[in-house]
Protein backbone atom coordinates (compact mmCIF):
# COMPACT_ATOMS: atom_id res chain seq x y z
CA UNK A 1 0.00 0.00 0.00
CA UNK A 2 1.42 3.71 -0.75
CA UNK A 3 2.37 6.11 1.73
CA UNK A 4 -0.36 8.34 2.80
CA UNK A 5 0.73 12.21 2.46
CA UNK A 6 0.84 14.49 5.58
CA UNK A 7 -1.17 17.70 5.38
CA UNK A 8 1.65 20.71 5.12
CA UNK A 9 -0.10 22.87 7.17
CA UNK A 10 -1.48 20.85 10.05
CA UNK A 11 2.16 19.45 10.30
CA UNK A 12 3.18 22.91 10.96
CA UNK A 13 0.41 23.90 13.52
CA UNK A 14 -0.23 20.90 15.48
CA UNK A 15 1.97 18.15 18.08
CA UNK A 16 0.52 14.87 19.47
CA UNK A 17 1.32 14.17 22.99
CA UNK A 18 2.57 10.61 24.16
CA UNK A 19 -0.96 9.53 24.71
CA UNK A 20 -2.33 10.66 21.29
CA UNK A 21 -4.38 13.99 22.27
CA UNK A 22 -3.77 16.74 19.87
CA UNK A 23 -2.09 19.94 20.77
CA UNK A 24 -2.84 23.30 19.12
CA UNK A 25 -1.55 27.18 20.10
CA UNK A 26 -4.04 29.71 20.97
CA UNK A 27 -5.39 32.36 18.48
CA UNK A 28 -5.21 35.90 19.02
CA UNK A 29 -1.80 36.60 19.57
CA UNK A 30 -0.32 37.89 16.43
CA UNK A 31 -0.65 41.69 15.46
CA UNK A 32 -2.62 44.48 17.65
CA UNK A 33 -1.75 43.20 21.40
CA UNK A 34 -1.42 46.34 22.73
CA UNK A 35 -5.53 47.30 23.02
CA UNK A 36 -5.62 43.79 24.56
CA UNK A 37 -5.53 43.34 28.41
CA UNK A 38 -2.17 41.59 30.33
CA UNK A 39 -4.24 39.20 31.99
CA UNK A 40 -6.00 37.57 28.32
CA UNK A 41 -2.40 37.46 26.84
CA UNK A 42 -1.54 35.66 29.55
CA UNK A 43 -4.63 33.26 29.62
CA UNK A 44 -3.11 32.74 25.91
CA UNK A 45 0.25 31.59 26.51
CA UNK A 46 0.85 27.77 25.82
CA UNK A 47 -0.81 25.17 23.76
CA UNK A 48 -4.13 23.54 24.82
CA UNK A 49 -5.96 20.49 23.41
CA UNK A 50 -7.78 20.05 20.24
CA UNK A 51 -11.62 19.36 21.04
CA UNK A 52 -12.86 15.25 20.23
CA UNK A 53 -14.96 17.18 17.22
CA UNK A 54 -11.74 18.89 16.01
CA UNK A 55 -9.26 15.93 16.37
CA UNK A 56 -11.21 13.46 14.39
CA UNK A 57 -10.60 15.91 11.06
CA UNK A 58 -7.23 16.37 11.97
CA UNK A 59 -6.01 13.11 13.21
CA UNK A 60 -6.24 11.68 9.35
CA UNK A 61 -4.59 14.80 8.09
CA UNK A 62 -0.84 13.54 10.48
CA UNK A 63 -1.32 10.39 10.14
CA UNK A 64 2.78 9.90 11.18
CA UNK A 65 3.09 12.40 13.88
Amino acid sequence: MPKQKTHSSSKKRFKVTGTGKILRNQAFRRHILSKRPTKRMRHLRGTVVVSPADAKVIRPMIPYK
